[in-house]
């Protein structure tokens, strides 16, 4: 693979420095999930590197279920361009059909160009909030979470930090994409297990325009209820800390007040 072909793993970046990791950090936790499970592994700092940096773009199965353990979430959604079945059917000469298993790459991204104009820095932690109306309970609320944006290029990648959300244990995600003061992508939630939304996995899309300061993003999201019907309502993200240290993580590793 060539230099020019390589894509950042951005995704697997932001969901690490989320995790307040170092890059030796996850490799040590790596190899103890290694040892936890009966399933050793020589995870190093410089894998980590491949992983992050592209040059590496899917993980050997005993690192792909350590990376699982680690980070709570599948390896699907780690940002690895990942080998998915495609069927081939062909006659065997006996009557009958053997069925092949192609692979394609599951990562978007790594088909995309990057942007030939560079695009303003918005990397650093954020604060997310979002209103939706619950049918169930007949009110407004608000989502709120703190969140490190990883950027590359004119891709932005989004993770909210552990225990910082007004509704515990609900990680948000966000893959995002910036023209000009315009941002527009993804989100997904992962609702806690123990409130009220019992565990639900929503998901939509999101636009929003950038002010002049760079400092805040305004717009609306939309997305599917449960009854299948199409919600929308506004968002925003506020800038608080271009740092993405482990002491500015600690700091806001809090719910949003």
């Amino acid at each position: 693979m060539t230099t020019a072909e390589q894509v950042p793993n951005d995704t697997l970046r932001a969901v690490r420095i989320g995790l307040r990791l170092s890059q030796d950090d996850l490799a040590r936790a790596l190899r103890r999930a290694g040892e936890e499970s009966g399933e050793p592994n020589d995870a190093n700092k410089r894998l980590v590197q491949r992983w992050e940096s592209g040059i590496s773009r899917t993980p050997r199965p005993v690192y792909a279920r350590a990376l699982e353990r680690v980070t709570g979430r599948p390896v699907e959604s780690l940002g690895f361009a990942l080998p998915v079945p495609r069927l081939r059917v062909s006659d065997d000469g006996h009557g009958g059909h053997d069925v092949e298993a192609e692979t394609m790459s599951t990562d978007v991204h790594a088909q995309q160009q990057p942007s030939p104009s560079p695009s303003p820095h918005y990397g650093g932690i954020w604060l997310s909030r979002y209103e939706y109306y619950s049918s169930g309970r007949g009110d407004t609320f608000t989502g709120s979470h703190y969140l490190v944006l990883v950027q590359h290029g004119d891709r932005l990648t989004g993770q909210s930090l552990p225990g910082a959300s007004t509704d515990p244990d609900s990680p948000l995600t966000l893959d995002l994409t910036v023209d000009r003061n315009v941002v527009t992508g993804t989100w997904t939630e992962q609702t806690a297990s123990d409130g009220y939304y019992a565990g639900a996995r929503y998901h939509g899309a999101l636009q929003l325009l950038v002010e002049p300061t760079g400092r805040r993003m305004t717009g609306k999201w939309i997305g599917f209820g449960k009854d299948f019907d199409i919600n929308s309502g506004p968002w925003e993200l506020v800038f608080q800390d271009s740092s993405t240290s482990k002491a500015a993580l600690e700091r806001y590793s809090r719910p949003p007040e």
